[in-house]
């Protein structure tokens, strides 16, 4: 068969079905989307793919309860990909402007190509029902909170308790794709000749009211159409992840070499941040191998040096005992102010990991501090919500450790104060839900 032809049962039914396979392993809890390979489908198809993954875990505390309304008995387990595409035939007809016939019939389709031609009746009728009892249906399932708000409730429950006030706006700013924000290379351009280029090149966004080099695109667009990509003028990074840069400054702008620390730094934006913003001799640890690749490759792109080492931040033996002047800890944490960049955080993420990931994070802590020389500086940072990870690990660290002093700004126009450091949320301005706290290190 030519390459160029589609594939049997069409396209259509073709990219439902990889959608389902690609969703099995986050429904069954056996993995992620950030395996996703958008080259398994031709090429017209891979921004529909991509839509229907992630627009299916974005949704799918309110599509599960609808399948299960919509079903007479559950599928088995080992029919986890045929229970996908009702998921995936759902959101196609509640969220999608693709005609309601070719939802119904493209998806129904697709069971053929998983195997299993006995479910292409049982899909079409559940989709044909949905689209007569619509109204009626969603109203059903949304009187459950969690259901209408699209959120495990263990989570909606955290948030509602941590933040009474703005827990609703979260949820709402986390049901939505996040913008697509670029960080300009100023050893290249400064962020408004960039945004003339960008406009050049039929591309409108405006700059960054928090991050001094970045600017957020109206609408996103592959990253090889960007002027300059490839030759490192620019990058992709979050406004509120870019600021990391930006705390840390009083610490290094007045050094010259400073010996900087970056743990736990996959994939290595900030990484790359700190090395065009700042004269630094930076060491980045991670403890996966592969995703330390990943900032090999960055690194690459955009002409920047660091010595990347294989290791684990918990521990000391891959430090050769000169003590840091600046560490970036960017610890590992829920994603909770990720969520609408990585949507299948709702059904990965278990109310239990909370616990683990703060342990997690007070042993980083307490390790990578005996590493910092007196008067430097240490910036705690999470893309968390959960003030578990956030200001009360910031609380336990402070009482226990005599000679930190608290030192993140109260005179910045993001976040608000959240104990000892300051919190972003998702459902303000264009940015994430971060959390920073920067902290000094006094001299005897």
């Amino acid at each position: 068969m030519s390459q160029n032809r589609p594939p049997k049962g069409g396209s259509g039914q073709e990219v439902r079905a990889a959608a389902a396979r690609a969703l099995v392993p986050v429904l069954t809890d056996q993995g992620s989307l950030a395996g996703l390979d958008e080259h398994s489908v031709i090429a017209r198809d891979r921004s529909l793919l991509k839509e229907l993954c992630y627009g299916t875990c974005r949704r799918l505390p309110r599509l599960e309860a609808l399948a299960g309304a919509l079903l007479k008995q559950p599928f088995k387990k080992r029919d986890s990909d045929v229970h996908a595409l009702l998921l995936v035939g759902i959101y196609q007809l509640l969220y999608m402007r693709i005609p309601a016939h070719a939802a119904v019939g493209e998806t129904a389709g697709a069971a053929r190509l998983l195997g299993k031609e006995w479910a292409t009746r049982v899909l079409n009728g559940c989709l044909r029902r949905l689209q007569r009892e619509s109204e009626a249906l969603q109203a059903a399932v949304d009187l459950d909170e969690s259901v209408a708000l699209e959120h495990p409730p263990w989570l909606l429950n955290a948030l509602r308790t941590a933040w009474p006030e703005q827990w609703r706006a979260i949820a709402t700013a986390n049901n939505e794709p996040g913008p697509m924000t670029l960080r300009v290379n100023q050893h290249h351009n400064d962020r408004e000749a960039y945004l003339q280029q960008l406009t050049e090149q039929g591309l409108s966004g405006h700059l960054c009211l928090h991050a001094p080099d970045g600017i957020t695109l109206d609408a996103p667009c592959d990253v090889t159409i960007l002027p300059g990509f490839e030759e490192g003028h620019v990058s992709v990074q979050d406004e509120a992840a870019q600021l990391s840069a930006a705390l840390l400054g009083p610490a290094l702008a007045p050094r010259p070499g400073a010996h900087v620390l970056d743990a736990c730094c996959a994939p290595g934006g900030k990484t790359a941040h700190l090395l065009e913003q700042f004269d630094i001799a930076l060491t980045a640890i991670d403890s996966d191998n592969q995703r330390l690749g990943r900032v090999d490759d960055t690194l690459n792109r955009l002409g920047l040096t660091a010595e990347l080492q294989h290791a684990d931040a918990t521990q000391q033996d891959w430090w050769n005992g000169a003590p840091f002047d600046a560490i970036l800890l960017d610890a590992p944490c829920s994603g909770t102010g990720v969520i609408r960049r990585h949507p299948d955080i709702k059904k990965l993420r278990r109310k239990e990991d909370i616990r683990q990931l703060a342990k997690l994070q007070r042993q980083l802590l307490d390790n990578l501090w005996s590493l910092l020389r007196p008067g430097g500086t240490l910036l705690y940072a999470t893309c968390s919500v959960l003030p578990e990870e956030n200001a009360e690990q910031i609380k336990a660290f402070l009482d226990r450790t005599p000679d930190a002093k608290v030192t993140t700004p109260n005179d910045v126009a993001w976040g608000e104060p959240s104990g000892q450091g300051r919190q972003l949320f998702p459902a303000q301005s264009s940015h994430d839900g971060f959390f920073y706290a920067r902290l000094e290190k006094r001299t005897a």
